[in-house]
């Protein structure tokens, strides 16, 4: 019989299938049947999400060129993903395929894994967790590679992207530990090299030390194998020798990166440009080069997508070069290119704002820093400052307005009357022609609104039928039009706008008209037509009236007349005009000095205001200011300027100053010192406090600290010498320093607080707060004591109305002991007696019993001996 000798081939090959199948058998055929479906079915689809995600990340990145490049071009945005939840489609997928291929193809048999694709499979997962965003699932794995797979091929790659995790999280340190220890211990591949170096650089830029970073990312360039990367890290080492101004270096790593031209992205090419567009040498650079070689950038038609910041460098170069106009033209095509570049655009507005400051022009530089405050990050230096000089742009445009009004005014006044007549006709021919220029152009645009309402009626008339036989409407959305009115509108009573104009033009050509007889003839004409006076030919009045119409109609901008008559006539208007403009000159020299450090304009204003002789308080600040002024630009008009302040104001305290009166030397910065001084203030030094100040004003000179000096001063003046004192005090504080917070409360004191102090009268009127006062001078320490025990021996003894005792300085040699908590002036009577009889306190001291209104006052006013006299019978 004849035998079939594959009838059992088809079961045995089922069982090698099955024994191939299964992860508990350690065979040949099983470990290479897993790894294969493995790696050429789940992982690999797992890759392709992987890499796809990775693309998406790529093309989302939006590098900032302006700071230090991040070494791995993915942003983080701070939120870290620590719940095992994904967020981008692509690494979910990848994720999936690496945990199936884990699950399903793991053979783990005996404590050992005999799959050689499962290693692959955990660096796959924690690759797609990676770049998820979610560092702690993503360390979980790779340290699940590192503890189970010790002698993996992909072990060292394994490890660097631990190490990344770890960086990501913040454990820098960690990473150039172990980075460092595994480069010492093996020799990974190129590829690895390069990453291992790249990492530590990363590493070392987040821990701050860039020398180290610079080393280390000159090797990831040398070993990288991958164009891209050696771009980026080549332009982040240009960064960093740029950053510490070794601009040779800086500009051969720029220039390495233009050779590399299409091996690399586009963009670090550019960026390198830009980048030696910064280094140019503006005093020893080839400008004609320069100008070429960008305009050539700027025509190339594959520079399309980078005109932005070309244009932004030639806006510099030019700018730097003293060419505003030219400047400006290229900041403007700059920010016409540039969308989503916030910073850019927010240097071409600063830009052109400070062209505009410079030109004086400070209403428009306002509105470009408003602009570039826009576009700024606010929690930047940057934004702080522009933010500060806006501000102070706004006091700028004030008294700027000031002086440029009162000026022209000062100026058309001190001309003779027929000058002024000539300059306000010129300057209504100006408005003439100007007003012409704009009728013209209205009637341009009205000309251009008629045709286009003409082709939308056309449009629509030609338009196909609806099935109501209307025409169907092209843009459905699109607004009413006059096109779609009946045809019968075009009459012009049946338009609501045209008739609307024409009653609005008959009024103001006719006035009020009542219905009935001849319109062309008013009311009254009408009323008394039956009786006509006038004989004059009707086209004759129709000319009259015209012309008398035309004279109403007459704009009072064109007769000189109009501004003749406000012209101010007056000594005291004049005067109280010229002294406005003076203080807005002052202030506008202090602004620019202390504000802005333009030194230039500043000495341009405090010189005017000398020329214009302003009143005797703004002369010596000025000239002080001046001075100082002087010290930094021009040293030979600092000295001339200080000398006629020492000889024409021999006694001010300015000449005191220049002369190192009064010089002491305090240690510590200028905020401690004055620390110090304030307590001395609390505690009543007065004398030791005044005797101080001077000097430490003189010492700070130039510090910011020094306006707070002057305020404490004319407060320390104010409790020795009084009122009228503290007045000046502070008339000197505001004058000097207008623009500082001490200055505007010396200010707000004098136009507030000095006038109701100034009112303020003894009142005699029964009050519920008492003192009695010993007066005594400061220098009689045994008195004071004398007279403070025996008060504290009545105190404890008869104590009714819980007395309590306290001390105050009067003025420069004189204080007070003082009783107080008394709440009658007959008990107050009562122990001045006591006190005075009574063998036990015995105090011969003339006592003065005062209430506490009064006390207020005469420690205001320093009048004590009015108050004695005011209550002598």
């Amino acid at each position: 019989m004849k035998t079939n000798k594959f009838k059992y081939s088809i079961p045995l090959g089922c069982l090698c299938v099955l024994v191939a199948c299964s992860t508990r058998n350690d065979t040949f055929l099983a470990r290479n049947s897993h790894a294969l479906s493995t790696k050429y079915n789940i992982l690999y689809n797992g890759q392709i999400g992987l890499d796809k995600g990775i693309k998406a990340i790529a093309a989302s990145n939006q590098d900032d060129f302006w700071e230090i490049l991040a070494i791995e071009p993915m942003n983080v945005d701070g939120d870290l993903v620590v719940a095992d939840t994904t967020k981008n489609a692509d690494f979910a997928k990848a994720e999936e395929k690496a945990t199936k291929a884990i699950q399903k193809h793991s053979m783990n048999i005996q404590g050992r894994e005999r799959n050689s694709q499962i290693d692959e499979a955990y660096l796959l997962l924690g690759k797609s967790r990676y770049y998820d965003k979610r560092f702690i699932p993503a360390l979980d794995a790779f340290n699940y590679i590192l503890y189970k797979y010790p002698n993996s091929s992909r072990i060292d790659e394994a490890k660097i992207w631990r190490e990344k995790t770890n960086m990501r999280l913040g454990n820098d340190a960690l990473v150039i530990k172990n980075i460092t220890k595994m480069l010492k211990e093996t020799h990974p591949k190129k590829q690895v090299m390069a990453d291992a170096n790249a990492l530590l650089a990363a590493s070392f830029l987040n821990l701050e030390e860039k020398d180290s970073a610079i080393v280390k990312l000159k090797k990831a360039v040398n070993f990288s194998t991958h164009n891209n990367e050696k771009a980026r890290y080549r332009f982040i080492l240009g960064q960093l020798y740029q950053e510490k101004e070794e601009n040779d270096q800086a500009r051969a790593y720029y220039e390495a990166v233009i050779k590399m031209n299409r091996k690399s992205d586009r963009k670090y090419m550019m960026q390198s440009q830009a980048r030696l567009a910064q280094l140019f040498d503006y005093q020893n650079g080839d400008k004609v080069a320069f100008v070429e070689k960008y305009n050539k950038l700027l025509e190339n038609r594959e520079n399309r997508p980078y005109l932005d910041i070309l244009n932004y460098q030639m806006a510099v170069f030019y700018d730097k070069t003293a060419r505003e106009e030219k400047a400006i033209e290229y900041y403007n095509a700059s920010l016409k290119k540039t969308q989503s570049n916030n910073y850019l655009m927010a240097s071409n507005y600063r830009n052109i704002g400070n062209i505009h400051f410079r030109n004086a022009h400070y209403l428009q530089a306002s509105k470009y820093y408003d602009s570039t405050l826009v576009k700024l990050n606010p929690k930047t230096r940057e934004f702080i400052h522009i933010e500060k000089v806006r501000k102070n742009l706004d006091e700028v445009i004030f008294y700027e307005a000031i002086a440029v009004r009162n000026d022209s005014i000062l100026k058309v006044v001190a001309m003779p009357e027929s000058e002024r007549l000539a300059y306000f006709q010129g300057q209504i021919e100006k408005f003439k022609k100007a007003d012409d220029a704009k009728k013209i152009l209205e009637e341009k645009e009205a000309q251009k609104q008629k045709n286009i309402e003409r082709n939308n009626k056309s449009t629509t008339d030609n338009a196909p039928l609806g099935a109501n036989g209307k025409p169907i409407a092209a843009v459905p959305f699109a607004p009413p039009s006059m096109a779609s009115l009946p045809a019968e509108a075009d009459f012009y009573f049946y338009n609501p706008n045209t008739v609307s104009f024409g009653k609005v033009a008959f009024k103001k050509n006719w006035g009020k008209r009542t219905l009935g007889g001849y319109w062309r003839l008013s009311s009254t004409a009408a009323s008394n037509a039956i009786q006509p006076k006038d004989t004059t030919p009707l086209a004759q009045q129709d000319v009259v009236t015209d012309s008398i119409v035309k004279e109403k109609e007459l704009n009072p901008r064109y007769n000189p007349n109009f501004y003749l008559d406000q012209l101010p006539t007056a000594t005291t208007a004049i005067d109280s005009i010229a002294k406005e403009r003076n203080d807005a000159y002052y202030q506008l020299g202090v602004i620019y000095k202390e504000k802005f450090k333009e030194y230039d304009l500043a000495a341009k204003k405090l010189e005017q205001l000398l020329a214009n002789k302003p009143e005797e308080k703004l002369v010596l600040p000025s000239l002080y200011h001046l001075y100082k002024i002087y010290q930094i630009t021009n040293n030979d008009k600092a000295q001339e300027i200080r000398n006629k302040i020492v000889s024409l104001y021999p006694d001010s305290r300015y000449a005191q100053i220049l002369n190192n009166a009064n010089v002491l030397v305090e240690e510590g910065s200028p905020d401690e010192v004055y620390k110090k001084l304030y307590q001395q203030y609390t505690n009543e030094e007065f004398e030791a406090v005044l005797g101080k100040i001077d000097g430490l004003i003189n010492q700070f000179s130039g510090e910011e600290v020094v306006s707070k000096l002057e305020l404490l001063k004319a407060n320390t003046i104010a409790k020795l010498n009084g009122l009228s004192a503290y007045k000046v005090a502070l008339e000197n504080v505001a004058a000097t320093y207008p623009n500082t917070e001490e200055g505007k409360k010396a200010n707000s004191i004098l136009a507030e607080q000095i006038p109701l102090l100034e009112n303020m009268n003894f009142d005699f009127k029964d009050s519920k707060n008492w003192k009695i006062l010993y007066p005594l001078a400061l220098n009689a320490a045994k008195d004071k004591k004398a007279i403070e025990d025996k008060i504290v021996k009545f105190i404890q003894a008869e104590n009714a109305q819980k007395l309590n005792l306290a001390y105050n300085s009067y003025d420069a040699t004189n204080g007070f002991v003082i009783i107080q908590g008394i709440t009658t002036q007959e008990y107050a009577n009562s122990v001045v007696n006591v006190l005075k009889e009574d063998p036990t306190y015995k105090i011969e001291t003339p006592a003065i019993i005062i209430s506490n209104e009064n006390y207020k006052i005469i420690q205001i006013k320093k009048n004590l001996n009015s108050y004695l006299e005011s209550k002598k019978p």
